[in-house]
């Protein structure tokens, strides 16, 4: 028996026409948060005429596939210039700490004559799921074992208590084939906030799969843990998704060829697909993800299916 991603096609790409300056282009990184039944409120980064992105939303009925509302204001903007988040707002995933729950975020930086870099922020998801900066320092900044940029942050919480925490971390702007090297680390916390930092969780292969993004996770210690991402090769294709295995949720398994999703042949995810988002509603397994253009073109839905 075998499984895959069924596509079951472009779910929201709005129109340009009376968008929000801030929101002008581009819904990238959709991330959903229940509302009721079947309606979803999923998040996603949206781009203004710099392409500064912020955050936007939009109700939609999964099964049905229909838009229920679109909310025109931005959920949350890029910050003013010399912040850490000053030239956009990429978001992760949600995750609660003693009732309250939170946002995770990569916060874009875009220095004159520099290189970009990034940090992890924590945004706070009122309970009428408005957001609201906790800090305006980083959640979690460049250290020893992460000194150059951060990315993409995903955060679980084990059903024995304490946090598991996948995000993304360069370790070289070129790693010698004109590609960055950009991984997938994991970090631990007791508590939710504060982290121990471990290393590399996720191996990379040079000319294979070396320039990580956007780690998604489901799982648990007793049943194992999958994990879905974007890669790059670092030969000259763009973005796909692949996929790697785990017992234990901090040392992973390469197992890209079972990631069961890929571009199509045409249409608005034929050059690239990228931002997985893996999500688990009524007991079915879904996927949501950008394709074309970095999510300008949308983002779609996938079902996981036994064939």
């Amino acid at each position: 028996m075998t499984a895959y991603w069924e596509k079951l096609g472009l779910l929201y790409c709005p129109s340009s026409a009376g968008r929000h300056p801030k929101l002008l282009t581009h819904v990238a990184n959709p991330l959903p948060v229940l509302l009721e039944g079947d309606i979803y409120r999923i998040y996603y980064s949206g781009r203004d005429s710099e392409s500064r992105s912020s955050v936007g939303a939009v109700d939609i009925n999964i099964v049905t596939r229909q838009v229920i509302h679109e909310h025109h204001e931005p959920m949350f903007e890029h910050g003013a210039e010399g912040s850490f988040f000053a030239d956009g707002v990429s978001i992760g995933n949600c995750y609660e700490v003693d009732g309250v729950r939170y946002m995770l975020f990569m916060g874009w930086q875009n220095p004159a004559g520099g290189h970009w870099r990034g940090d992890i922020g924590r945004l706070i998801v009122n309970p009428d799921l408005t957001l609201k900066l906790e800090s305006h320092a980083p959640f979690m900044g460049a250290d020893s074992t992460d000194p150059i940029s951060l990315s993409y942050p995903w955060v679980m919480q084990g059903a024995s208590g304490g946090y598991d925490m996948w995000y993304g971390t360069t370790a070289n702007w070129d790693a010698g084939n004109g590609e960055m090297l950009h991984t997938l680390n994991y970090a631990f916390s007791r508590d939710g906030h504060q982290w121990a930092r471990q290393g590399l969780a996720v191996p990379y292969v040079i000319g294979k799969a070396q320039a990580f993004s956007r780690p998604t996770v489901i799982g648990s210690l007793e049943t194992g843990f999958e994990m879905w991402f974007s890669y790059r090769s670092g030969s000259g294709e763009t973005y796909r998704i692949g996929y790697a295995r785990s017992t234990d949720g901090q040392s992973w398994q390469l197992a890209l060829d079972a990631c069961g999703i890929d571009v199509s042949e045409k249409g608005w995810d034929s050059e690239m697909i990228e931002y997985p988002y893996v999500f688990i509603h009524k007991e079915e397994r879904y996927m949501l993800y950008n394709g074309n253009g970095y999510g300008r073109s949308g983002f779609g839905l996938a079902a996981w299916v036994h064939a």
